[in-house]
């Protein structure tokens, strides 16, 4: 999708969107192109009963003394609390109702619109930006689909006198980028995206200057992770380590470290998942994804601060050679786990990945992103991802920027009742609690790999790594959940 700025007066061809506020505030475009139809616009608004409600919208096709095909009056709701993510959801909304016509360039016309909390070069910017994010599309694999069913629209061009939208707009799309780039991991198939061919994606990140090491399952084992390659050992795809670095702020300041969970196809192990669902498992790689996606953005954006993004690679399959449940394994902090189900895998990986992040790299801040439980579907539906962290300073940061990215994050309880609950009889602990509690107990598994002077925080990302319904800025597939959330934090966070 092609997005411009341009101060220059409407076309006389395409689609214009022209939004409406409930309190009354239009651009100008609204009063000339009424005057210029005689009056359609406002007998299409008076016929509908339009008045400007969020998620409400008029479509006025083929306006009388006009050559554009059509002008669609979008709700934008309350000016008085509009903010850059409704902003967002404005422009996923005129993009969706766009996507289904025949134009293939539309306008924007936000000139002389003006709100309350939001500048002008902001909306205009933010407003782009949701469309871009709305019209993304993963079909490389529909071969056969029919030329009427593809949207045709190719180019918006948002009509705005501000002068710093563009610029804005420019570091908006980087993050995009990013987006985009977890929106297509996630979606890839598991015979196409599998340890060495998402290492090799992300060693194509290297051109933005991000420095890529990857790890072999042979370095992997000197190092003693047997804790990640326990759950590796039954599928012939060999596991990878990918770091990711970008060192854009002081020098020799520690980094802080995002880490993922990249199981790129789960079917338990040998306690192996029902059928119905299993397909889904393809994006059981989400928080590696997220990683990818938001090494990407900060890099491509020149982020002013030091990074560093690990990711584990393996597949969980089911073969003669695959772990068992009652296994002991040595993880490589030296720490012994009873593997009483081998369908609790991610943790596994994410214990080693952790570790190795904090001997290599010493960090400040570790945060670590995995679909890692079902349990956290039940409590949050597909509305929140969930935060554990038992660093108030951290929560606040995290909930922040979940707040101003659209990730929102919901903090969960992390006790020393739920680290009671994961103790072996045989091993230093078992990869599973109880019936109750299991993402807090999957946090508390995952806190014993932490070192006591490092800021951590696990974000539980299972119900929000693909949607299976459009959303005003997401069509249904890979969300990309979590890209946006992380390069919120380094801004105001990280960055020198």
């Amino acid at each position: 999708m092609q997005i411009t700025f341009s101060a220059a007066a409407l076309p006389k061809s395409g689609a214009i969107v022209i939004p409406v506020f409930e309190d009354g505030g239009k651009p100008k475009a609204y009063a000339d192109l009424d005057k210029a139809t005689d009056g359609a616009l406002e007998r299409a608004v008076k016929s509908a009963d339009f008045k400007g409600k969020k998620g409400k919208a008029v479509d006025v096709v083929a306006p009388a003394g006009l050559g554009n095909s059509r002008i669609i009056l979008v709700g934008a709701g309350d000016s008085k609390n509009f903010s850059a993510l409704e902003a967002e959801t404005l422009g996923g909304a005129a993009a969706g109702r766009l996507l289904s016509g025949a134009d293939k360039s539309a306008v924007f016309a936000l000139s002389g619109l003006t709100v309350k909390k939001l500048p002008a070069d902001e909306l205009a910017a933010h407003m782009a930006n949701g469309a871009r994010l709305k019209c993304y599309r993963f079909d490389k694999y529909r071969t056969k689909e029919k030329k009427e069913d593809k949207p045709v629209l190719n180019k918006i061009t948002v009509s705005t006198s501000s002068t710093k939208a563009k610029e804005l707009y420019a570091d908006l799309e980087k993050v995009s980028d990013g987006v985009f780039l977890t929106r297509d991991l996630v979606s890839e198939p598991a015979n196409i995206l599998y340890p060495d061919s998402f290492a090799k994606r992300c060693k194509e990140l290297e051109k933005l200057g991000l420095k890529v090491t990857v790890l072999t399952e042979a370095q992997m084992k000197k190092l003693g992770m047997g804790s990640l390659l326990g759950v590796a050992q039954g599928s012939v795809r060999e596991p990878k380590l990918v770091a990711m670095e970008w060192m854009g702020g002081k020098k020799g300041d520690a980094p802080v470290a995002f880490v993922g969970k990249g199981v790129t196809f789960d079917t338990g192990g040998i306690s192996l998942k029902s059928a119905p669902g299993m397909e889904d498992m393809k994006w059981d790689m989400g928080g590696a994804g997220a990683v990818t996606g938001a090494m990407a953005a900060i890099a491509g954006r020149k982020a002013k601060a030091n990074v560093v993004g690990v990711i584990g690679l393996v597949e969980n399959m089911p073969d003669g050679n695959a772990q068992r449940p009652g296994d002991v394994v040595t993880s490589m902090s030296g720490q012994t786990i009873e593997v009483l189900n081998t369908d609790a895998e991610g943790r596994l990986v994410l214990a080693d990945a952790m570790w190795w992040t904090q001997e290599t790299y010493k960090p400040k801040t570790v945060i670590d992103l995995a679909t890692l439980t079902g349990a956290i579907i039940v409590s949050l539906a597909h509305e929140f991802g969930g935060l554990f962290t038992k660093d108030d300073k951290l929560a606040k940061q995290l909930d922040a920027a979940g707040e101003a990215s659209g990730d929102k994050l919901w903090r969960m309880p992390l006790t020393q009742a739920h680290d009671e609950m994961i103790k072996s009889d045989i091993a230093d602990m078992q990869n599973i609690g109880g019936k109750g509690g299991g993402s807090s107990t999957a946090a508390a598994f995952l806190a014993r790999f932490i070192k006591e002077d490092v800021s951590w925080a696990h974000l539980d990302i299972a119900g929000m790594a693909w949607t299976t319904k459009d959303k005003p800025t997401c069509p249904k597939g890979g969300s990309g959940f979590g890209v946006r959330l992380l390069d919120e934090f380094v801004r105001e966070n990280c960055e020198s």
